[in-house]
């Protein structure tokens, strides 16, 4: 397993994000430093998922200050969004239930960048390519605690054949396969037994311990979490809701390799 991740420091300032019917969030203030696993926590409703969002550079901020591994928010969107990863965020980050296990690899793989050399080693075709990306999935599976082995019919296991626990790790395991500096997992805590949920948020801690920053929403977090909380109070919740999460998808950036990084980022969130 890779013990040498590079995570990203997270720095935020009164930040928030308001939509076109209120609020979603405001006055967050976040001092993280690399493996942190921070905790987002408020009821339904008060922009976590959008704090998750803002935090990728995949919803723009519109108060406050922020960086995410040292690159400005929002001036450097698209640079955030090249450093970091989504896993299970509604609407955002789903996975496709008719697909197979194997299938939402696979596709996952395919999406990352061109491996380094020959031109014709980055083919899909190519003997590096497929070792490469068969090390790659290896990798990710094995950090998101995934066993091929364990599920009904291993790799051709449809989603929808998944536990909840089964699909989060695999969505964790999506998020985790290029290497992101970031990784933010919304509704960990979603419909599982009480036991399912300390496995999972174990999972994320562990992640951290190996240098990757965790950004995550849900109850139940471990009491040396980095605990964020997104709930309003008075007028500010009075008719406020949170806007749709739609992914960020061009924003203006220092480079056009930044740019088209991000696009593709944003195109596979």
């Amino acid at each position: 397993m890779n013990t040498t991740r590079q995570g990203a420091a997270v720095h935020a300032g009164g930040i928030g994000v308001e939509g076109p019917r209120g609020w979603a969030f405001r006055a967050v203030d976040i001092a993280a430093e690399p493996g942190t696993l921070i905790a987002v926590q408020g009821p339904s409703g008060s922009g976590r998922t959008c704090l998750l969002l803002a935090l990728t550079g995949r919803m723009r901020i519109t108060e406050g200050e922020a960086t995410v591994a040292g690159l400005a928010l929002p001036k450097r969107m698209g640079s955030v969004r090249s450093r970091t990863a989504l896993a299970h965020v509604p609407g955002v980050a789903d996975l496709e239930p008719a697909l197979t296990v194997g299938e939402h690899l696979k596709e996952r793989a395919l999406l990352g960048p061109r491996i380094q050399g020959s031109p014709l080693a980055s083919l899909p075709w190519g003997k590096r390519h497929k070792e490469a990306t068969r090390a790659r999935v290896d990798a990710a599976l094995a950090a998101a605690r995934l066993d091929p082995e364990t599920l009904p019919k291993g790799l051709r296991t449809t989603v929808r054949d998944l536990e909840r626990i089964e699909a989060l790790r695999l969505s964790v395991a999506l998020g985790l396969m290029h290497g992101p500096q970031l990784l933010a997992v919304d509704d960990v805590d979603l419909k599982l037994a009480d036991a399912e949920r300390t496995a999972a948020w174990q999972l994320l801690r562990d992640l951290t311990r190996e240098g990757l920053t965790v950004v995550a929403a849900g109850d139940g977090a471990p009491e040396d979490a980095l605990t964020v909380r997104t709930a309003r109070t008075g007028t500010e919740a009075a008719g406020a809701a949170e806007p749709t999460p739609t992914p960020v998808q061009d924003q203006p950036d220092t480079t056009e390799e930044e740019a088209a990084d991000a696009f593709a980022e944003a195109g596979r969130a």
